[in-house]
């Protein structure tokens, strides 16, 4: 089931009986229009934009200037958003080949991936500037992380000359194994009988999903573990309880002021997927209420957290931006309550745990 390379999470469903009758007969169907109506698009419009930042890329080595790095930045930034909605979806052919963590490798409390990106731009290493030879490197090295650094961490400025050709090689390599990446699990995605035809078609004997139960499960299974990875993952890692505890520079993409961006694209991915999969109409007539609540939440998540822009260390010094950030951290809370409590318990599945919570 789902994992994240931010934390090794245990499903936290485990099933106390099976799904209601009507819910049962429609899981097929509810998982049929996650799949059409979210995976699919969300992991097209990841490509789409991969691609467009690889040939940002492409320009800027070519012709290095100030627009051309600003476009590249831009590329990079509309990339991140879109990734950030996909990534939801952490289960399925993006598990293979390590293809979530070289697509994206944090947190990196360590400095781990940060230190081979700056020993490759040091030794000006010729195989990390091929995009085939990169796949088989580090996973540090060849994803968003990487091309953050590059784009915007320090001697950046120089891509906007032509004293550092090296830099943008390196880069373009990165947005180009990028968008190797964003095009095989679009194209997996896309298999008329690969990974989506096992979820959307459970049965005795379906090697991953024996029962709609167990299909609906991992649908719930991505709501529930993606907001305690948004909450207690990436919000906390660099919000502490106070403000002298506060550690802006863990904060995801904070170099290139995606922070807020990123986490906002997480909930608007989760608003969108559960409402593509209608999973609400499945609810009992008396707690269809909920499905509003949550798009409601989620929405006002959405809004919360893109309120929240500029540098993250700056927006945390300001008491009124800390407080919406700390409001965010609410209303995922007040989420997690409501699909992982009362939710699951109307579809007979009871909340276990998850290892964040030290369990």
């Amino acid at each position: 089931m789902s994992k994240r390379l931010a934390a090794a999470l245990v499903l936290p469903l485990f099933l106390a009986a099976a799904l209601p009758a009507s819910a049962a007969v429609k899981a097929s169907d509810v998982i049929g229009r996650a799949i059409d109506g979210f995976v699919r698009p969300a992991y097209a419009r990841l490509d789409d934009h991969a691609a467009s930042l690889t040939k940002a890329m492409h320009q800027l080595c070519d012709a290095p200037s100030r627009q051309n790095l600003d476009a590249a930045r831009a590329d990079f930034s509309a990339t991140v958003e879109a990734w950030s909605v996909a990534e939801i979806i952490a289960f399925g052919p993006v598990k293979e080949n390590n293809r979530l963590e070289r697509m994206l490798y944090w947190p990196d409390r360590k400095s781990i991936g940060l230190r081979q990106v700056q020993a490759t731009l040091a030794a000006k290493d010729p195989s990390a500037t091929d995009p085939a030879q990169l796949a088989d490197k580090s996973v540090a090295m060849q994803g968003l992380g990487a091309l953050e650094y590059v784009l915007f961490g320090d001697g950046a400025e120089t891509l906007a000359g032509k004293d550092e050709p090296y830099r943008c090689a390196y880069g373009s390599a990165v947005a180009g194994n990028i968008e190797a990446i964003a095009g095989e699990v679009r194209d997996a995605w896309d298999k008329p009988d690969g990974f989506a035809s096992l979820w959307a078609n459970p049965g005795p004997k379906n090697p991953l999903y024996r029962d709609g139960t167990e299909a609906v499960t991992e649908l719930v299974g991505v709501f529930i573990n993606e907001l305690d990875t948004i909450r207690d993952v990436r919000l906390k890692g660099f919000l502490g309880a106070k403000p002298d505890a506060d550690k802006p520079k863990q904060a995801i993409y904070w170099r290139s002021q995606n922070t807020t961006n990123s986490l906002a694209g997480n909930l608007s991915g989760i608003d969108q997927l559960f409402q593509a999969s209608e999973l609400g109409d499945a609810l009992p007539a008396d707690a269809r209420w909920m499905a509003e609540s949550i798009h409601i939440q989620l929405t006002n998540g959405v809004a919360t957290a893109k309120s929240v822009a500029g540098p993250i260390d700056k927006a945390l010094a300001d008491p009124a931006l800390r407080a919406k950030l700390e409001h965010f951290a609410l209303i995922t809370s007040s989420l997690s309550t409501l699909i992982g409590t009362r939710m699951t318990a109307e579809f007979g599945l009871t909340a276990g745990f998850s290892s964040l919570d030290g369990d």
